[in-house]
């Protein structure tokens, strides 16, 4: 059964003619009587008595309403991929890391909106590693993270690296650690720490880093925003590492202190400074929409000045 086939007997059902149904459908009587036959032959049995006027037999009239339901998908489908092409979609659904969605982002979203006011716009802040799986599961369009190759390979992803930056120390401003301008690796991993929860790129990254030292991660607590890093590592005792654009309120308030990292002393041979690489992923078909498309262009012209903007106001 072809979707010709139940156009051609839905229009024959409307005009009561071959003749008419094939000016319906803009095609000749003798391609209507061969989808009619063909559709007949597929279900066994006649759908309209050939008389002066075709009428539906029994099996054409159980037919018919089915086949304006099947119509009527169609149709409906068929209008919201044409809708998709266009640029008409509902809305646009992003995950971003929290860092990017407090100082860098917002100006992107406006942006956007200015642009594609039809599109209900929907940012959700997530960490990197759960926000790359609801991309996956098609919960959202795109996703700006820290970059997991092993959860950014496939053929249907698309990459886009937007940049790198240092992982730096959060301290008290009357710790230990902040009585220097850089913090060792052999000084650092004798303090507990702050990290961030199962799902965030960070906890993986300083975790594998530790490993690499052959050292053991005191971890004593978990959390999950930036508020939160800052409010417990305020109380003096724990330390945090955190990347150069999430500390941009800490540089500025008296009780935190931020210090870079010196691989001077380290414990192992490994002598690569400790950065992130936050990327923009989404899907090679996602990016043929045009709002899409758009806001990945947006980001993509707007996040190397516009991150270099704000850290230099921060320092």
């Amino acid at each position: 059964m072809r979707l010709e086939q139940l156009q051609a007997f839905l229009a024959i059902a409307e005009t009561g003619s071959f003749q008419g149904a094939a000016r319906k459908c803009g095609v000749t009587q003798s391609t209507v009587s061969r989808q009619i036959q063909a559709l007949e032959s597929d279900l066994g049995l006649e759908l309209f008595h050939r008389t002066s006027q075709a009428k539906l037999t029994l099996a054409g009239e159980r037919l018919l309403p089915r086949a304006r339901k099947i119509n009527q998908e169609w149709q409906s489908a068929t209008q919201e991929i044409s809708d998709l092409i266009l640029g008409k979609q509902p809305e646009l659904c992003i995950a971003v890391i929290h860092s990017l969605c407090a100082y860098y982002l917002p100006p992107v979203l406006q942006r956007f909106c200015h642009d594609y006011p039809e599109v209900q716009l929907r940012v959700t802040s997530l960490g990197s590693d759960r926000a790359l799986k609801v991309l996956k599961d098609g919960l959202v369009d795109l996703a700006i993270v820290m970059n997991n190759r092993f959860l950014t390979t496939g053929r249907e992803m698309i990459v886009e690296t937007l940049y790198d930056e240092p992982i730096e120390v959060l301290v008290a401003a009357a710790h230990p650690l902040a009585e220097n301008e850089y913090v060792a690796w052999s000084d650092l991993i004798h303090y507990p720490q702050v990290v961030f929860k199962d799902g965030y790129g960070m906890q993986r990254l300083v975790q594998d880093k530790f490993e690499r030292l052959d050292a053991t991660l005191q971890a004593a607590l978990e959390v999950n925003t930036l508020d939160a890093f800052r409010g417990v590592v305020r109380q003096g005792e724990f330390v945090a590492l955190l990347p150069h654009s999430a500390l941009v309120e800490a540089r500025n308030d008296p009780t935190l202190a931020v210090r870079s990292l010196t691989e001077k002393n380290n414990l192992s041979s490994d002598n690569m400074p400790m950065t992130r690489r936050v990327v923009m992923v989404t899907t090679n078909d996602r990016l043929q929409i045009p709002p899409i498309k758009h806001f990945w262009q947006l980001v993509r012209e707007s996040i190397p000045p516009q991150f270099d903007t704000v850290l230099r106001s921060a320092s």
